[in-house]
């Protein structure tokens, strides 16, 4: 049964019963279970990797189903990591699954990352691939990256035998108000299997020592012109020397601006009444937001600026902490007199606080 099941990948030259039993003895981290997640588990569990482990602390929501293929509209509230397990496993019932959900944090990703030869970046905010980044260097294992922008996807491999590390083509973290509002641009459905296929792709080289890797090289796609470029980078050995990891990872900001960790908002509103505005959009909002808190979507914060209350100080909340920091240099303009208090890590760091692994 199970010779048939991979006979067509076994019988190709260059692979054969040596790459799939790389395969079967393989464990693969994937963070993140979402556009490109989802590809990447898909095919990895349909060719035979021994161990996935999934990194998701989200829900399926209805705005996920065009491009997360996976999910269907009956799991709508249902966290991914189960639903996405319940799947893989009904796909091939052969493969070892781990879930963990919570979103990856300087907290548990050194526990979570050593269990795993491999790690792939499915993830769609800067903070994590950092933080991934170091923690695969500290631990000497590749990870596989994937991006997409628009009509546009990247991926590379990083820190794959003594190869560029993610640093060494993003060394610096971007500002806060450089990264785009990610309800301001949408993604074609189509886009994250193609770039997500790809990842897996990657993945599998990586396991069976296949040639090719993009090491050094990141592969760039247009959909729209369906053309692909090769640009390729050097490492820089002093991203090599990494002793820990950062306590935190979040956005560089030029502008002086006080905030506090998403935990510590959370002991704040259990011990007194806290103004809270979260800046994310309605839909957002109504799956899930804390008590209390009033809700002016980033992009009408300005014209509805006169709806906040005039108490201080106010404390500023979205999923990530991206939107949220823009919030506070809009209002720092705005309201100069008045305090505003940036929560850091967001929604997402709450419930990662919430649910452990």
């Amino acid at each position: 049964m199970m010779e048939d099941r991979y006979h067509r990948q076994t019988i190709l030259p260059g692979f054969g019963q040596k790459g799939q039993s790389a395969l079967g003895k393989a464990k693969v981290l994937v963070v993140g279970a979402g556009g490109l997640g989802v590809p990447v588990l898909t095919y990895l569990n349909a060719m035979g990797i021994g161990t996935l482990g999934i990194v998701d602390a989200d829900v399926v929501s209805i705005s996920n189903l065009h491009r997360q293929v996976l999910y269907t509209q009956a799991m709508v509230g249902q966290a991914k990591v189960e639903v996405a397990k319940a799947q893989l496993l009904a796909q091939n019932p052969n493969t070892t699954i781990h879930t963990y959900k919570t979103y990856l944090n300087p907290g548990n990703a050194l526990g979570i990352i050593q269990k795993y030869d491999i790690v792939v970046d499915a993830t769609d905010n800067f903070p994590t691939r950092y933080l991934i980044n170091d923690v695969c260097v500290l631990q000497r294992k590749p990870f596989v990256y994937g991006a997409l922008h628009g009509f546009e996807g990247q991926v590379s491999v990083f820190n794959y035998k003594d190869g560029p590390t993610y640093r060494c083509l993003f060394p610096n973290m971007p500002k806060a108000d450089e990264v785009p509002n990610c309800n301001e641009h949408g993604v074609l459905g189509i886009l994250p299997g193609i770039m997500g296929n790809l990842q897996a792709l990657e993945v599998v080289k990586v396991v069976c020592g296949l040639d090719g890797v993009l090491s050094g090289v990141l592969l760039l796609y247009d959909a729209l012109s369906q053309r692909m470029q090769r640009m390729k980078f050097k490492p820089n050995p002093e991203n090599l020397k990494i002793n820990g990891i950062q306590d935190s990872y979040d956005f560089d900001c030029e502008v002086v601006m006080e905030s506090i960790e998403a935990i510590g908002i959370q002991n704040l509103l259990r011990d007194k009444k806290v103004l809270l505005l979260d800046v994310r959009s309605k839909q957002e909002f109504q799956r899930n937001h804390i008590k209390g808190a009033k809700n002016i979507p980033l992009d009408a914060l300005e014209n509805r600026v006169g709806e906040l209350s005039r108490e201080n100080p106010m404390y500023v909340i979205c999923q990530s902490g991206i939107r949220s920091k823009k919030a506070v240099l809009m209002l720092q303009e705005l309201l100069p007199d008045r305090k505003f208090i940036n929560v850091a890590g967001g929604m997402n760091q709450l419930n990662s606080y919430a649910n452990s692994y």
